[in-house]
């Protein structure tokens, strides 16, 4: 069952100079329980993509449908995750990820175990009295990324989210993200610029062209989970990297 439909959708903005085709023709769908990559060069049109499916801001062209119904503005059924965790300083780490049960009005009550639940999956449990400045970098995300998942959404985007993070946390995070996946069966679009993360956890990874933005391949990786980080020094996860690689030289684009 689709969860997300992307059709014909374009992005223009128009400048001193004239316009900017940012997204053109993007076409895609996500079924409820799949976790869906989309790799591409920096400057592509990622984020902006991103920021329409989240209702930050409309498209130009087409249309994009969360469970049937036309993304036109921001929606309480979508958890986002950006690259900055953008948490605030005077509340503490439990105080961060109630945050959108304070503001939607939600059950607290019924919410306060599903945030001590998440919160141990990540290994935070002990940490709920802490205050930003006291976590690490990857301690932050996981706060946050606790915080998108806190109200049960339907889908989970999530913008280059340990892109700040050196690569022993961002092993460390990714294999978090997968734990919980697999725990929760959430719906997940990451947005990267890194081929070896999108193929260590994406079902599939779509690949997105130079600005104007296309999406010129929708690829399967069909890795056996759980994955572990040995699988990224096999010969079936160099298949393919190699693949998406070749995809984007094909394409006449330098691979991320």
């Amino acid at each position: 069952m689709e969860l997300i439909a992307v059709n014909g959708l374009g992005k223009t903005y128009w400048t001193r100079t004239g316009p900017v085709v940012a997204l053109r023709d993007i076409h895609f769908a996500i079924e409820r329980g799949q976790f869906v990559a989309i790799v591409g060069p920096s400057g592509c049109g990622k984020t902006t993509l991103l920021k329409i499916l989240t209702g930050l801001i409309p498209a130009s062209h087409g249309e994009a449908r969360l469970s049937g119904t036309a993304i036109t503005g921001p929606r309480r059924d979508v958890g986002v995750v950006f690259q900055s965790p953008v948490l605030f300083p005077w509340r503490t780490v439990l105080g961060n990820v109630m945050l959108p049960v304070d503001v939607q009005r939600l059950g607290r009550d019924r919410l306060m175990a599903r945030a001590m639940t998440l919160l141990s999956l990540v290994g935070l449990q002990g940490f709920e009295g802490r205050y930003p400045r006291e976590l690490s970098g990857g301690m932050q995300q996981r706060v946050a990324m606790v915080r998108a998942l806190i109200h049960d959404p339907a889908i989970l985007l999530m913008d280059e989210p340990f892109g700040a993070l050196d690569a022993m946390t961002r092993e460390q995070m990714n294999l978090q993200l997968q734990e919980i996946w697999l725990d929760r069966e959430e719906t997940v679009l990451f947005i990267t610029h890194s081929i070896p993360e999108a193929v260590f956890l994406a079902d599939r990874v779509l690949v997105m062209t130079q600005r104007p933005g296309r999406i010129v391949d929708d690829l399967a990786v069909d890795l056996a989970r759980p994955r572990s980080l040995d699988v990224m020094t096999t010969s079936e996860f160099g298949r393919h990297v190699k693949r998406i690689r070749a995809r984007f030289t094909n394409s006449g684009v330098s691979a991320p």
